[in-house]
């Protein structure tokens, strides 16, 4: 379950736009304590759904550097949900929606209708990672007007363009204020021991968790570092712990050119709506000269000017989930429409994702997500190399088995490259026999289910529910408006109720998935 949106999107153009975080960092000058008394209030008027819902915040102070606890603190804002069934409490329950990035202050929310009767049994507990949202937020440097592609290009322009604009993000961002200070503590292992220091402020010997995407690689660090702290933890879509977060990028190439294959055979059989090809094969060829073309000359449509590396990334949104094969076909059409000069007023679908590209808020998550991928030491979301020939190179090479995704996923090169700040400490190894309930889609092309199974075996003491079908994130799909796995979800709620782990791994029967 994809509870914020635009995560995949907002990683996938850091290299390819500049943007900055508006708000300025306020680190609290009092000292961090574990036992501190917490002020709970009305939340902030932004958070107007969590008002309404009778939600409550607090801020917990935390150590900007747990190496020095007697130092500089930041403070982390926290919501609250109480448990409607106070004799069947079990505890807190945090959750983090993915990223890195996201923001998590209502996710709590988002949770509700897919949890059912389990959320009466938890304190639902939001919280934004730090240098995040509400949470002591960090800022760069105002991003100057995109610059707009010109009327012809090649693909190394284009890829220097994005090589200029991910090192105009790190140079923003180094540069101002005292991010130079600030910019070494954002990592994952720091989110994991705020978690902690939230739950320890909350007063509970134990937490329960739930994390999606980079959430649920969050929500392994968390086991790895705080074993006895861990109550029922369940992790949605996970990634190879052996892999840097390049790797994995790459990784997804292979199994994206294989949805693209499964939605060419779809809009084949729908010729007669689409008229993309009577073919799968046809299909793909339609996609691949629409890139081809505008890797010479970008397609205008809009008012804007959309080359390759945008239209890969515009693809990929849609081809993450299978219910969304139809949207795909539209935007499709769309834009062949657009290259070949015809005048064209986009679709919903298109539409959308071209507002997305130039919304505010889309800014701001670039640099959340760069923050932590420069910021961590390796897994689950760092290790970029610095040479950004590197990219290039990769990029090349991955055409001739993967010619519509490979450039995206092998060229996206991160500010990381440019960042100037050196890691504080190594990415997370896992091995660990916690209790964990983990999740993964067979054929999900965001976080490749073979890194799942990686992970699984990793967690010694996990079980995992396989579901046959193209998504990301596995919970909870019905409260999107995709078609729900009714097996996932009563394993999660069964979980979180208060019963054990399934006796084995479990996989869920294409009959299991209501359409």
């Amino acid at each position: 379950m994809r509870l914020a949106p635009a995560v995949t999107l907002s990683l996938g153009l850091v290299g390819l736009l500049a943007s900055a975080v508006p708000a300025t960092a306020s680190p609290a000058s009092v000292r961090a304590d574990r036992h501190q008394r917490l002020d709970w209030g009305a939340c902030s008027a932004e958070q107007q759904e969590l008002n309404e819902a009778g939600a409550q915040c607090a801020k917990v102070t935390v150590p900007l550097d747990y190496a020095r606890p007697d130092g500089r603190t930041i403070q982390l804002a926290i919501s609250r949900i109480k448990a409607k069934s106070p004799g069947e409490r079990r505890g807190v329950l945090l959750s983090n929606p993915g990223g890195p990035g996201g923001t998590g202050l209502a996710n709590t929310l988002a949770l509700r209708p897919a949890l059912k009767d389990v959320a009466d049994r938890y304190d639902l507990i939001g919280f934004d990672p730090r240098f995040l949202g509400e949470s002591s937020p960090l800022a760069c440097a105002p991003a100057g007007p995109p610059t707009r592609p010109g009327p012809t290009t090649s693909a190394r322009k284009d890829f220097e363009a994005s090589v200029r604009n991910a090192r105009d993000t790190a140079r923003r961002c180094r540069e101002h204020g005292d991010n130079t200070e600030l910019l070494p503590h954002a990592s994952t292992r720091n989110v994991a021991r705020d978690m902690d220091a939230i739950r320890a402020a909350l007063g509970e010997r134990k937490l329960s968790y739930y994390g999606v995407s980079y959430g649920a690689d969050l929500g392994a660090v968390y086991t790895q570092m705080f074993p006895r702290r861990t109550d029922r933890m369940v992790i949605d879509s996970s990634t190879d712990p052996a892999a840097t977060q390049y790797e994995l990028f790459r990784r997804s190439g292979e199994p994206l050119e294989k949805s693209l294959d499964e939605w060419a055979g779809w809009a084949a059989r729908h010729h007669g709506t689409y008229r993309l090809g009577r073919t799968a094969a046809e299909v793909r060829a339609t996609v691949q000269r629409l890139l081809d073309g505008a890797e010479r000359r970008p397609v205008g449509i809009a008012g804007q000017r959309l080359n390759a590396p945008v239209l890969r990334l515009i693809l990929k949104q849609p081809i993450q989930q299978q219910e969304n094969d139809p949207a795909l076909a539209a935007i499709v059409r769309d834009l062949v429409d657009a290259a070949a000069g015809k005048p064209v007023r986009p679709g919903p679908e298109l539409a959308a994702l071209l507002e997305l590209l130039s919304s505010p808020d889309l800014a701001d998550s670039f640099v959340g997500g760069a923050i932590f991928m420069c910021g961590d030491g390796g897994w689950p979301a760092g290790g970029w190399p610095k040479d950004p020939e590197a990219y290039w190179r990769n990029s090349v090479r991955s055409r001739a088995a993967q010619p519509v995704f490979g450039p995206y996923v092998n060229g996206m090169i991160a500010p990381c490259a440019f960042w100037g700040t050196e890691p504080r400490e190594p990415g997370t190894r896992i091995g660990n026999g916690v209790p964990v309930l983990m999740l993964q889609a067979r054929r999900d092309n965001n976080v490749p289910y073979e890194g799942g199974v990686a992970l699984h075996r990793k967690l010694t003491g996990s079980r995992l529910v396989t579901a046959d079908i193209r998504a990301h994130g596995v919970y909870g799909r019905g409260v999107e408006g995709h078609h729900p796995v009714p097996c996932a979800d009563r394993a999660v709620n069964d979980y979180l109720r208060g019963g054990d782990l399934p006796a084995a791994d479990v996989t869920c029967a294409a009959g299991e998935v209501t359409r």
